[in-house]
């Protein structure tokens, strides 16, 4: 984890933000996680802040979303779990994604859920043996996504061994879950194949003894688009975030507001003649005389290498990327009338709320072909982030 980032706090004297800065607003958080509420009741919402809260820092995120209704929270790893335990955070923490090394004592001791997909089960039991006390466990079924939880001529026997050790007190058995493959593509047949094995896995889980508190499956576009799949939780994890996990709908459109505003002040902008070359490989050439505008921001810093037509909101107008991404910089063609001594300084946003038509991740993510989830999670931890809304 990295280290906490600094906070802007209301006040009436300006703030100068640093060369490079990722701005993240509350408030927005807060308002995604009330529009997640509304649309996803009488399910209850885990706010997911894996990975640093997706780029945006999980403990202010965290914190953000209990505030605005969140009943959980969800991480992958136990050591992320353990960093919001560490920061004061009480509310119910998931876990899912382990190796043998995983630190399950820790977890237990916290308070951690865990989930389990099998191999973890003995790991979990002599944690709880060691901490003398009971671990709370969600079981896991693949239900066809392929990646972790048990497969379903493994289920019997996991409820089973699971059941035996509740019986022991060493477990609760306190969840089922799965996670869909593609709720993002609502026309497909797959997720009704999955709810429905999700359903004769409950059933088995509940026939067996477990009395279970939460059932889920739901991620953000299920949320949306699958109320059949909201059971008793849903996990929302990039539309906390404010961007959109459809690729035909944008986040203003389900009435989300992006959280992250990424920006930089212009390292420097100078003429140069026609035919000039621009960064590696010489790739770009100016059609005419032009100004040339430096960005302090490149991979370095999680702008993807391969965007070389990114977009860049400077004074009011947005440019394109010239030519490609270096280590620590970009460069936009500002054009043949841009006068170098009125860009000095200047503010250069690659993406933030896309009010007034400044870029978005989603448009970040079209110029480099991935996902708006990739582009905000990549942001190293070199550029700072700043936090606003807090008092709002």
């Amino acid at each position: 984890m990295t280290s906490p980032a600094p906070q802007i706090h209301p006040t009436s004297e300006p703030v100068r933000l640093p060369e490079r800065a990722a701005i993240v607003d509350l408030a927005a958080i807060r308002h995604n996680v009330g529009v997640l509420a509304k649309v996803a009741a009488p399910a209850r919402v885990m706010a997911v802040v894996k990975a640093d809260g997706y780029g945006h820092g999980a403990v202010p995120v965290a914190r953000a979303a209990l505030a605005a209704g969140a009943s959980w929270l969800g991480v992958a790893h136990i050591s992320e779990g353990l960093a919001l335990r560490a920061a004061g955070i009480e509310a119910p923490i998931l876990a899912w994604l382990h190796t043998p090394d995983s630190n399950f004592s820790a977890a237990v001791a916290a308070g951690i859920d865990l989930g389990c997909s099998g191999w973890e089960l003995e790991r979990i039991v002599a944690a709880a043996r060691e901490q003398e006390r009971p671990a709370r466990v969600h079981l896991k079924i693949d239900t066809g996504l392929g990646r972790n939880g048990a497969t379903a001529d493994r289920w019997d026997s996991l409820v089973g061994e699971a059941v035996e050790y509740q019986d022991e007190g060493l477990l609760r058995v306190v969840g089922v879950f799965s996670h869909l493959a593609v709720a993002d593509e609502p026309q497909r047949p797959e997720t009704d194949e999955q709810l429905a094995a999700f359903r004769d896995a409950v059933a088995l889980a509940e026939d067996a003894g477990c009395d279970l508190e939460v059932r889920h499956i739901a991620n953000s576009p299920a949320v949306f688009s699958r109320p059949d799949a909201h059971f008793d939780l849903v996990r929302t994890g990039i539309s906390v975030y404010g961007l959109s996990p459809f690729a035909g709908q944008s986040a203003a459109d389900l009435g989300l507001r992006p959280a992250m505003t990424l920006r930089a002040t212009l390292s420097q902008a100078k003429r140069v003649p026609a035919e000039h070359g621009v960064s590696y490989g010489l790739l770009y050439k100016t059609p005419g005389e032009s100004t040339l505008g430096l960005v302090p921001l490149g991979y370095a810093d999680g702008v993807p290498r391969v965007s070389d037509r990114g977009p860049v909101r400077i004074a009011g107008e947005t440019y394109r990327v010239a030519g490609r991404v270096a280590m620590d910089q970009i460069v936009v063609d500002l054009g043949p009338d841009a006068d170098p001594d009125a860009f000095a300084g200047a503010e250069a946003v690659l993406f933030g709320s896309g009010e007034e038509g400044g870029p978005t991740a989603e448009d970040w993510a079209r110029a480099a072909q991935t996902i708006s989830y990739e582009i905000v999670t990549r942001i190293s931890p070199r550029v700072p982030r700043f936090y606003v809304g807090e008092d709002a």
